[in-house]
């Protein structure tokens, strides 16, 4: 079969740390497809995974990841990451030639990059998605070297698009709102999240739904924590492991329902048949949870300056309950969490429209 050439062609690709970039890169896929553009992917790993089993009829292309391991202990990631720089210098390079490669041999009308450095082109509009123009590394002076190297690097796409409201009540606050804006043109997209509030009631079947994310080991570590309490938390909980790539079947009490992936659809299913939300404080969830206007219990990564910085921000605001790992108990952050005074903050969603409006320049 002939292939059409007046139909547009856009090529995106996510960053491989965790689930989350490939995750909200789903609202953004669904958008083009609604607007009538050729979606081809290209991922890595268990994001190629989830995005497989999201849109089995799109073409996936094979692009290897950055593979980033986090430590143990919270006291010695900003090390091990800085330890990595050099693979992390290597696997921009190599994104950048191959799309350089594949452009070549491929009809492209656009580029989409969550999050991966090296994925522009100088021959094709380049779009470069994030929600963190400023990084946070728990030092200002380092924040603002950071900020600095990172738009040094956006610089070479045509356009920035931030996964944020424009308006001074938003998600991410400093993250998304830094002092100085990129170069390049830069647009605020609302929240991009793959779920929908509807004005439906929904019918609660768990009290809870905890969702476990994020890289290795500390995904492990946290779900190790919580399976030690499970037992003396009796209520209805939906175990949802974040791991598409296993088969393994743990043991749970019997008011636990576990599952090792969900998709799309069956998550936000769960999450809305759920009082509340357990979680990382990782900005895709963040993002999810607000959409839906979810109560939740958010436990920010050891050590990640971004999702402890998001998870006291969004208490100060009373939009979720934030405890730490390492004094992490499952009873009773379900005790504090019950009695929480949670507020909630009606932020805009992308859609089809605002993709529309970003295509057309308007």
């Amino acid at each position: 079969m002939e292939e059409d050439f007046n139909i547009p062609i856009v090529l995106i690709a996510p960053l491989d740390w965790g689930l989350g970039h490939a995750t909200r890169c789903i609202p953004v896929i669904k958008a083009f497809l609604h607007l009538k553009w050729k979606v081809v992917l290209a991922a890595d790993g268990e994001s190629k995974i989830l995005l497989q089993q999201e849109f089995p009829f799109l073409q996936v292309e094979h692009i290897t990841g950055y593979h980033i391991r986090y430590s143990a202990q919270a006291d010695r990631l900003l090390l091990k990451i800085v330890s990595q720089i050099p693979k992390i210098l290597f696997a921009i390079k190599n994104e950048h030639n191959w799309l350089t490669e594949y452009i070549q041999n491929h009809k492209i009308d656009l580029i989409v990059s969550d999050n991966r450095y090296g994925f522009y082109s100088k021959k094709i509009k380049s779009i470069f998605i994030t929600h963190q123009l400023q990084i946070k590394t728990g030092n200002r002076f380092s924040d603002a070297f950071i900020r600095k190297i990172n738009y040094r690097f956006i610089k070479n796409f045509n356009e920035c698009w931030v996964a944020d409201t424009v308006n001074s009540i938003n998600a991410a606050g400093e993250l998304s709102h830094p002092a100085s804006l990129p170069s390049v043109k830069t647009e605020y997209l609302g929240l991009l999240s793959r779920f929908i509030k509807t004005n439906t009631i929904p019918y609660i079947k768990y009290d809870c739904c905890i969702v476990l994310s994020g890289p290795e080991p500390q995904r492990t570590i946290l779900e190790n924590a919580i399976l030690r309490d499970l037992p003396f938390l009796k209520i209805k909980i939906l175990l949802v492991r974040g791991k598409p790539q296993t088969d393994d079947i743990l043991t749970v009490p019997n008011h636990v329902e576990v599952h090792n992936h969900l998709s799309g659809i069956a998550l936000q299913e769960a999450f809305e048949q759920s009082a509340f939300i357990l979680s990382r404080s990782g900005y895709t969830t963040v993002m999810e949870i607000l959409s839906l206007q979810k109560k939740s219990i958010l436990i920010p990564t050891p050590g990640q300056p971004e999702q402890e910085y998001l998870g006291k921000k969004l208490e100060e605001n009373k939009l979720v309950y934030c405890t730490c790992q390492e004094s992490f108990s499952l009873l009773k952050a379900w005790n504090a969490a019950c009695s929480y005074p949670y507020d909630h903050l009606n932020l805009p969603i992308f859609n089809e429209k605002v993709l529309n409006r970003l295509l057309s320049g308007t």
